[in-house]
């Protein structure tokens, strides 16, 4: 007999981390699970002030959350994993959403070689190596989520220097959140969300042609926002999406080029 008093999507009495969560997407999510039930680990890089409001919004609406801080060009992974999980004890579902910002800010100063390197230790080594200790210590434990960040253009191809970059990191995600599935079964998922055009800090200042192209691009004509993001994030997490693993699931309006 169907349960229909349960509550959709519940992740009650589980532990969430989400790396990058102190804005934009991480932060959605984080705040998505919390709503959800869960207690939260708020990842940041180098903005406390940021995690901490984050935390302090969860908390504000009843939720458990604490912050926890590595620089992943920099830090160790496995320590970083280590003090996590002596310091927010085991994690059962782990987010590798961090990434760094080539479009706005610093990062759009960089030249191509100094951007690829950025990208390929913080969003390739650091959703790989990460996956792998995380992973693990979940296998041991008998159960455990992963969640991966791809982009629904990296398999298809998009001009321009920029796309040539996140193209390559991405692909490298998406192809190995697959693998790692299989490695990881059945005790552990692993799945990947590949997003379309969201309107995060890059989105907001965009050029005109670029706002047309995001319409034109987007059957659903708008642009995707980072709660839709958390909102699919939360199911695949979820006991709801026990029979899903090794799958990229593009987020994107519904986009096909």
């Amino acid at each position: 007999m169907i349960n229909r008093q349960r509550e959709f999507a519940s992740l009650a009495g589980k532990t969430a981390l989400v790396t990058g969560a102190s804005s934009g997407i991480g932060r959605a999510i984080a705040e998505e699970f919390a709503a959800a039930g869960a207690r939260v680990v708020v990842h940041y890089s180098s903005s406390r002030e940021s995690a901490q409001k984050v935390v302090e919004q969860i908390k504000d609406t009843g939720g458990e959350a604490d912050c926890v801080q590595a620089n992943f060009l920099t830090d160790s992974f496995p320590q970083f994993c280590e003090e996590v999980w002596e310091t927010s004890g085991p994690i059962d579902i782990w987010v590798n959403n961090a990434g760094v910002d080539l479009l706005t800010g610093e990062g759009a100063t960089l030249n191509y070689q100094e951007k690829l390197d950025r990208l390929l230790r913080v969003d390739v080594a650091g959703s790989v190596q990460l996956s792998k200790l995380v992973g693990q210590k979940m296998k041991e434990r008998g159960s455990g989520t992963i969640l991966n960040i791809g982009w629904d253009q990296a398999d298809r191809g998009m001009e321009g220097d920029s796309a040539e970059l996140f193209s390559t990191a991405k692909n490298a995600i998406m192809g190995f959140t697959r693998s790692l599935a299989v490695s990881l079964a059945p005790q552990v998922r692993v799945n990947c969300i590949a997003p379309g055009w969201i309107r995060t800090a890059w989105g907001d200042q965009a050029s005109d042609d670029w706002q047309e192209r995001v319409m034109r691009e987007t059957p659903l004509k708008r642009w995707g926002l980072p709660e839709d993001l958390a909102n699919l994030a939360r199911f695949l997490v979820s006991e709801e999406a026990n029979y899903l693993t090794g799958q990229v699931i593009n987020a994107n309006g519904g986009a096909i080029r």
